[in-house]
């Protein structure tokens, strides 16, 4: 669910309140004393029984180039936000790492092959460099296809 749809549906539900309280007015003059009453006092439980939101207001939003954080003051420790901090950019720096030594450890084993296939190939390394056998190699390649 998107955020679009979740406002369109908020917005439909409150709209429906609204309309359904409309008419619980309109009719609120032709009810009977006692009625008026009991729904005073039925509303006065509901009121007494709902969930009590807590809303906790932002101290500072922080704009860093691109992005931004919220700041919710001093309700959570210095050192629990430098550590939630830290955790993720120490696993961003030993994985930037890891992939640095792997990528490596694979270009050095390529070279390895490229290397060993020359060496043990019947032909001197030499060859490979002569541009005549350079085109030797095109030639005869492209007959075979």
């Amino acid at each position: 669910m998107t955020n679009s749809n979740y406002y369109l549906e908020t917005l439909e539900q409150d709209r429906f309140g609204l309309r359904v309280a409309s008419r619980l007015s309109d009719s609120l003059d032709v009810l009977p004393y006692e009625i008026s009453e009991r729904l005073r006092a039925a509303r006065m439980q509901a009121l007494g029984k709902r969930k009590i939101v807590v809303a906790q207001t932002v101290h500072n939003i922080v704009h860093l180039g691109g992005g931004s954080s919220l700041t919710f003051g001093s309700n959570h420790p210095k050192w629990w936000g430098r550590l939630a901090t830290l955790g993720p950019l120490l696993l961003l720096v030993v994985g930037l790492i890891a992939i640095n030594l792997i990528q490596d450890d694979n270009h050095i084993r390529e070279i390895a092959d490229i290397d060993s296939a020359l060496l043990t190939d019947d032909l001197p390394p030499t060859a490979y460099a002569d541009p005549g056998f350079v085109h030797f190699l095109k030639i005869s390649s492209s007959q075979y296809k």
